[in-house]
């Protein structure tokens, strides 16, 4: 009777076995399957690189010198000022507009005859493209009119045009620096001309530049 029950219990006791470490199995994966929607949800996710606006205008000012060809006896050019405003239409093609106004004296007196000043009102298609890293190379053609006062030109308004180009080095996504240079041509008569010879038969090209800051928005 003693041998019975002994391995009756030793019977039990190895098929409890098996039972007991199936169990134990199955209550860890049941752990680990509940801790892993915690660790996922813990994780921060990365950051996604940002996108560099883009702006459709921009607006230049700065500091601009014009030589003064189209004046008898002229020693010196003249030191002004332009402002352009451009439109780009995709990556590398725009429009832009231009004022621009000079008087004081590139040099030192006695200096030009007369108290002359220029301005011009300039417009045309631009071409821009990246050369390497923030710089930017540009080329345009102008087309439009300018005026010589203090020389009693007649008359003192000519249609002009030119074409020029320049470099723009960008500082961030909304300011740059650009340089730019370019040669406008117009047709004023000589100085002093009477009202009976009021045509413009003396055609000259002015080489011009400037430097400033662009703003973009």
């Amino acid at each position: 009777m003693l041998w019975f029950r002994f391995r009756y219990a030793l019977h039990v006791n190895e098929e409890s076995f098996p039972l007991k470490r199936t169990l134990w199995i199955v209550v860890l994966a049941a752990g680990a399957a509940a801790f892993v929607p915690l660790a996922a949800g813990a994780q921060v996710p990365e950051a996604a690189p940002p996108v560099a606006p883009s702006y459709k205008y921009s607006v230049y000012g700065g500091f601009a010198y014009t030589s003064l060809n189209q004046l008898n006896l002229s020693r010196h050019g003249l030191l002004g000022g332009k402002v352009t405003v451009t439109r780009d239409w995709g990556k590398y093609f725009a429009l832009m507009a231009s004022g621009d106004y000079y008087k004081p004296s590139a040099g030192s007196l006695p200096a030009n005859p007369g108290d002359p000043s220029v301005y011009s009102f300039l417009a045309g298609p631009e071409v821009h493209a990246n050369i390497y890293g923030p710089v930017d190379a540009l080329f345009f053609v102008e087309l439009g009119l300018e005026h010589t006062g203090g020389e009693q030109m007649n008359p003192s308004t000519s249609f002009a045009g030119g074409f020029g180009g320049g470099a723009l080095y960008h500082l961030n996504s909304r300011w740059a620096i650009e340089v730019t240079g370019d040669r406008v041509g117009a047709s004023f008569s000589l100085a002093n001309n009477s009202s009976q010879l009021g045509y413009s038969s003396h055609r000259t090209w002015d080489p011009r530049a400037t430097i400033g800051a662009v703003f973009r928005f």
